[in-house]
């Protein structure tokens, strides 16, 4: 009997990396392509899957406890929160993602988004092309060298984001209680506590996981203690923030601005305040792309499954 793994969703114009990889693995497999949006969906069809390749549907305590045969889920990404953990684990079910596919392209969209903000790069292009030919118009600029990049989580991606921030000149923070304060001045990183950081930084980077300790993470009460001059740059997960908390900080000017990738609800809603805010940049959860990750992306994912199926371990299991 062939095994059956089952593709819960995908936007891929074709999927000839992931068939590349299934089909010399010596393995016979039959791969289902679905598009399932619900619980319902994915239980249906998952129901006899042996593996299960995943990219948004949810993949909740419901549908795994629904599963049969499945030995493993791969989610296309660094996140998981598609996926109930503690329900896999309790099932014996493997849960893998691909936490290094995009350390480069994500730490480099911080990046841009950083510049952008700092040197008001968006601002002014709009203001010229509306035929406003002035600088005043980005007032107050302020040197690399008298501001502090602040960043929450210290994992592979901030680890390089701040490695090709210090060169210009920033001083660097960062968060993360996982991770000692030596390990942090071994790289030239100052260690602060959450409440320190957000109240020092001039640029808060995040970089954490979406788990139930990071939900609005950045909420009001935390806002407020932020300089007023001060921008948030997320490349992580829109729910960390409480974006109806961020709204109402940049409307009063508790803070300076937002440059963001993810929304709390994407794609974020045409009604959002933020889409109104010149002091505001938003890209379309794209920071992960370029050609050469998206390939790793799905080739890794893919042989996950494979090496679970063939009895071996695969370097990137979470369960």
């Amino acid at each position: 009997m062939p095994f059956k793994i089952l593709l819960t969703d995908y936007e891929f114009d074709h999927l000839k990396y992931e068939e590349e990889i299934f089909q010399k693995s010596g393995l016979e497999i039959d791969f289902i392509k679905a598009q399932c949006k619900t619980e319902e969906e994915v239980m249906e069809q998952a129901k006899e899957a042996d593996a299960i390749l995943n990219q948004y549907a949810p993949i909740s305590r419901r549908v795994i406890e629904s599963l049969e045969n499945t030995k493993i889920i791969s989610r296309y990404g660094v996140g998981v929160n598609t996926i109930d953990l503690n329900a896999a684990k309790e099932k014996g079910i493997t849960v893998a993602n691909v936490p290094d596919y995009g350390m480069e392209e994500v730490s480099n969209h911080a990046l841009a988004l950083l510049l952008s903000s700092a040197r008001k790069v968006t601002l002014l292009n709009k203001e010229v092309k509306k035929g406003n030919w002035d600088f005043k118009v980005c007032v107050p600029i302020h040197r690399f060298n008298e501001q502090t990049v602040g960043v929450l989580g210290f994992g592979r991606i901030p680890r390089r984001f701040i490695e090709k921030v210090k060169p210009l000149g920033f001083k660097t923070a960062a968060y993360d209680p996982f991770v000692s304060a030596a390990d942090m001045a071994a790289v030239g990183v100052q260690k602060m506590d959450l409440d320190e950081i957000i109240g020092e930084a001039d640029y808060l980077s995040i970089h954490v996981p979406l788990i139930d300790d990071t939900y609005h993470m950045i909420n009001e009460e935390r806002l407020k203690q932020m300089k007023s001059n001060a921008v948030i740059i997320n490349t992580a997960r829109g729910p960390i923030i409480d974006e109806k908390a961020l709204s109402y900080a940049l409307e009063k000017g508790i803070i300076a601005g937002a440059a963001l990738d993810v929304t709390e609800n994407e794609p974020v809603s045409i009604d959002s305040p933020l889409l109104t805010m010149d002091n505001v940049i938003i890209t379309p959860h794209s920071a992960w792309y370029s050609e050469e990750a998206m390939v790793e992306l799905r080739q890794k994912a893919a042989r996950n499954i494979v090496q679970v199926l063939k009895g071996e371990k695969t370097p990137y299991a979470l369960t």
